[in-house]
């Protein structure tokens, strides 16, 4: 099974010989300047046979070689990611829920210990700075971000802190999620013992061997499933019981596929601070309802009155080639005779379900509808806008 390289995207196509995983060029991070936490299970990736990146780098474990197999598993059984190179700012004090609330683009002081949910740290134009997932604890706040970004965001969030009593933290360190999704997913974690959360951004702790393990209800890449944290020391274990238990581990190849299938920005790839929350499909990010923040008056401006120039979309190839990021996307325009440039390609994938290429673009407003044709670069490769 082949890893393509794609510019600064990865997936594979079926029927190629392997390439190896050096030629992968990793996409850009919202925070490149700063180091990734290295992943406690990389030497078992590694002696496993996994194709990897070196280690400093950003999401290393690329796959364990049977791609069909390993996206088969998403939808048919159970699929296990490592994500223990995610970054964590712990924030606690008597007035972290009031800073929180008041400049982050989701609601903070209406959730419960246990509760969270996808949030935004937007720039005072309403554009992205920071995307990541919260959830409250009785003791504060812990934001799970990309690689690499839990300075930027501690630093970030620091400014808007005078004299309030609020601790922020980089607890990086301890934080070794694994992702496990697919229909066989409840099943595995409950013969671990495992409480299961019901609810999206949902969190249940239960002790094994010793160790709190947080259990969250998440769905990155488009696929539902959980997000399961002993900590580093516990990683390896956890890995090995679910393995154990019938999961297929997999990496950023079929992260990749499953989200373009799904058309799911990834952070720092598809989503920088040119973009605002709308483009980029994160309604589910920001909260209409509770009151100002940071960006607020754009966001909801955007709400009421439209007027967004562009949006993400998912794209059929007329080849399974991979495309470049940055890619052009043009029509023709018989009025000003002339190719007019209308989006731009952010990721690409070999897709199952459409069996050829599939792109990720900013579309332009007056072409988005279904079934619109744009040649790519300068042809004769074509995309066709999915539903």
């Amino acid at each position: 099974m082949a890893q393509q390289l794609a510019g600064e995207g990865l997936s594979a196509r079926p029927q190629r010989s392997k390439t190896g995983p050096n030629r992968y060029t990793p996409g850009p991070s919202l925070n490149p300047n700063c180091p990734v936490n290295q992943s406690p299970l990389y030497k078992l990736h590694s002696e496993a046979g996994a194709a990897l990146r070196p280690p400093e780098e950003a999401s290393p474990l690329l796959t364990y070689g049977a791609v069909p197999a390993e996206y088969a598993a998403a939808n048919e059984g159970a699929i296990l990611f490592d994500r223990t190179d995610r970054g964590l700012v712990q924030i606690d004090g008597s007035d972290a829920a009031d800073v929180l609330h008041r400049i982050l683009s989701n609601t903070v002081k209406d959730l419960e210990a246990g509760e969270g949910n996808r949030n935004l740290l937007l720039t005072g134009k309403g554009k992205i700075r920071f995307d990541f997932d919260m959830r409250r604890e009785s003791e504060g706040f812990r934001l799970s971000t990309i690689p690499g970004g839990a300075p930027a965001l501690l630093q970030a969030i620091d400014m808007f802190i005078f004299a309030e009593d609020v601790q922020l933290t980089d607890a990086t360190e301890k934080h070794a999620p694994l992702f496990l999704g697919g229909p066989q997913a409840d099943a595995i974690l409950s013969a671990l013992g495992l409480e299961l959360p019901s609810a999206l951004h949902q969190t249940c702790q239960t002790e094994l061997d010793g160790t709190v393990v947080r259990v969250t209800r998440h769905a990155p890449f488009g696929l539902a499933g959980y997000s399961v944290d002993g900590g580093p020391a516990l990683a390896p274990i956890l890995w090995s019981r679910m393995l154990e238990g019938g999961a297929v581990p997999s990496g950023r190849v079929v992260s990749d596929i499953l989200r373009v299938e799904a058309c799911v920005a990834l952070p720092g790839h598809d989503i920088d601070e040119n973009i605002y929350p709308q483009e980029a499909r994160l309604e589910e990010a920001f909260n209409l309802s509770k009151g100002c923040y940071i960006g607020q008056e754009v966001v909801a401006k955007i709400d009421t009155y439209g007027g967004l120039n562009k949006r993400l979309y998912a794209l059929k190839v007329s080849h399974d080639d991979p495309v470049p990021r940055g890619s052009k996307l043009s029509r023709w325009s018989e009025e000003k005779g002339e190719w007019r440039d209308l989006g731009v390609v952010t990721s690409w994938a070999y897709s199952f379900k459409q069996d050829t290429g599939q792109v990720l673009a900013y579309v332009k407003r007056r072409h988005q509808e279904p079934g619109t044709v744009f040649r790519i670069d300068e042809g004769p490769a074509e995309a066709t806008l999915l539903e």
